[in-house]
C-alpha cells in the first residue's frame, strides 16, 4: 500500500487528485465542528454513547457529528439511504431497470433521482431527529423559528455534503460518499483508546485483558480483509470462432462473486430492523410499550441480551441471502453468457446454468451471512459481557473501513497502471 502511494504521489495528475482529496476531507472535518445553533449538545452523549444502538451508528458514520449536533449531524446517511432504495427500486419496477440497461445517459438519470431522493430523506430525518431531540430536552429555542433553522441548516449540510462526496469522486481518489465515512470511522479511534485508557485507569480492565481485546480484534480485523478480498470464481469457458481469414482459439475466463457490500448492507438493514422498534416506542418513555420492548425478561429488542445477540445474528444472515438474491441475476448471467458463446464446463446453457449460478450465490450468500453475523454481533457481544464497554466499534464500521481502503487501493493502482502501460507496440 505504502510503495503505491509512494508511486503515485510521483505522478503529477495523481498528485493533484491526492492532495484535492485531502483538501476536500478537510472541509467536511472542519465543518463538522461547527454546531448547530440552538441545541445543548450535552444531552445527546447518552444516545450517542450506547453501542449497538441505531445513533451510535448514525454518531460512527457521521465522525462523531451527531453526539456533537454539528451541521454535518446527518453525515452522507440520506444518500445512502436513497441510494440503497433506487437499487431496490430499480430491481423492481421495470422502467428503471430499462433506465439502468441505456448506459451512461440512463444511469445519469438514475442518479438524478438518487439525489432527489436523498433530499426528501434529508428533510424526512432532520424532521426525525428534531422531535427526538425535543424528547430528550436538548432544544434551547422550541420556537417554529428555532425548528426552521435547525431543519434548514442540517438538510442544506446533507445536499452539500453530497455534492462534496461527488467532488471527491471526479477530482479526487475513489469513492467520494465511501471515502468520507471511511474518514468519519478512523477519526473516531482515538476516542476508543481514551476511552480504553480511562477503563484501565478507573481499574475496570487490566493490561491483559486489555492485551487480550487487542488480539481479538487484530485477528477479526485480519479475518475480514481475507473474507473482503476472496471471491468465488465460476469458470467460464468461451467457444472458438471461425474467421473469415483465420480460426479463433476458445478462451477460459471466470465469473467473480464477492459479495462483501451486500454483507454491510444487510447489517445495516438488521441494525435497523431491531433499533426501529426501540426507537419509535422512546418517544412514550413512561408507555408500558417502551417499558416491555426495553426492559422485557424476553424481549429480542432488549440490548445486552442473549436474545437480542441470537436475533441480530439471525436477521443479518437473512438479509446477506436476500439481498444476495436481489441484486444478482442469475437469469441475466446465463443470457449474456450464451450471447458471448460462453458457458460453464459440465453445465448446459440455458436454464440449468441460471440455476447453477443461482445455488452458487444462495451457498456464497449464507456462508458470508454467517461471517457478516459474527462480525455484527461481536461489539455486542464485547459490550454486554466484558468490561469494555462505551467503545466506538461496530461490525459494519470494520466492513467498511477494509472495503473503502481496498478499493482505493484498486483506483490508485489502475490509475497508475494506465499512465504506465506502453502497448503491444512499447
Amino acid at each position: 500500500m505504502l510503495s503505491t502511494l509512494r508511486k503515485a504521489l510521483k505522478e503529477p495528475e495523481l498528485r493533484v487528485r491526492i492532495i484535492w482529496t485531502i483538501v476536500l476531507v478537510a472541509i467536511y472535518r472542519i465543518g463538522n465542528f461547527i454546531l448547530v445553533p440552538g441545541v445543548d449538545p450535552t444531552k445527546l452523549q447518552n444516545l450517542a454513547s450506547n453501542s449497538g444502538s441505531l445513533f451510535s451508528f448514525y454518531d460512527l458514520m457521521s465522525g462523531g457529528a451527531f453526539s456533537k449536533f454539528s451541521i454535518f449531524a446527518l453525515g452522507v446517511m440520506p444518500y445512502i439511504n436513497a441510494s440503497i432504495i433506487m437499487q431496490l427500486l430499480t430491481i423492481a419496477i421495470p422502467s428503471l431497470e430499462n433506465l439502468q440497461k441505456e448506459g451512461e445517459h440512463g444511469r445519469k438519470k438514475i442518479q438524478k433521482y438518487t439525489r432527489y431522493a436523498s433530499i426528501f430523506f434529508s428533510i424526512l430525518m432532520t424532521f426525525g431527529v428534531y422531535a427526538l431531540i425535543n424528547n430528550v430536552g436538548a432544544l434551547k429555542d422550541t420556537s417554529k423559528f428555532g425548528m426552521f433553522i435547525i431543519v434548514l441548516t442540517l438538510t442544506t449540510a446533507s445536499t452539500f455534503l453530497m455534492w462534496l462526496g461527488e467532488q471527491i469522486t471526479v477530482k479526487g481518489i475513489g469513492n467520494g460518499v465511501s471515502l468520507i465515512i471511511f474518514i468519519n470511522i478512523i477519526s473516531r479511534f482515538p476516542s476508543s483508546i481514551y476511552s480504553i485508557f480511562n477503563l484501565n485507569q478507573a481499574g475496570s480492565v487490566d493490561i491483559v485483558q486489555i492485551g487480550v481485546f487487542a488480539f481479538a480484534l487484530f485477528v477479526l480485523f485480519l479475518a475480514v480483509v481475507i473474507a473482503s478480498l476472496a471471491e468465488r470464481r465460476i469458470p467460464v469457458q468461451y467457444a472458438g470462432k471461425n474467421m473469415m481469414t483465420k480460426k479463433s482459439k476458445g478462451q477460459s475466463s471466470y465469473i467473480p462473486i464477492n459479495i462483501n457490500a451486500s454483507a454491510v448492507i444487510a447489517i445495516i438493514f438488521a441494525m435497523a430492523v431491531m433499533q426501529f422498534p426501540v426507537t419509535i416506542a422512546s418517544f412514550w418513555p413512561k408507555s408500558w410499550w417502551y417499558l416491555t420492548i426495553t426492559g422485557g425478561q424476553y424481549s429480542p429488542f432488549k440490548t445486552n441480551s442473549i436474545q437480542y445477540v441470537v436475533t441480530s445474528f439471525v436477521f443479518t444472515v437473512f438479509f446477506t441471502w436476500f439481498y444476495t438474491q436481489v441484486t444478482f441475476k442469475p437469469d441475466e448471467i446465463a443470457e449474456n453468457m450464451h450471447k458471448s458463446s460462453g458457458f460453464i464446463p459440465g453445465i448446459r446453457p440455458g436454464e440449468e446454468t441460471a440455476i447453477y449460478v443461482e445455488q452458487v450465490l444462495s451457498r456464497v450468500a449464507l456462508l458470508w451471512g454467517v461471517f457478516a453475523g459474527i462480525v455484527a454481533v461481536s461489539p455486542l457481544v464485547i459490550q454486554a459481557f466484558t468490561n469494555f464497554k462505551g467503545l466506538n466499534f461496530t461490525g459494519t464500521g470494520l466492513l467498511i473501513m477494509v472495503g473503502v481502503a481496498s478499493e482505493s487501493i484498486k483506483a490508485l493502482k489502475s490509475q497508475l497502471l494506465m499512465r504506465h502501460y506502453e502497448g503491444f507496440l512499447g
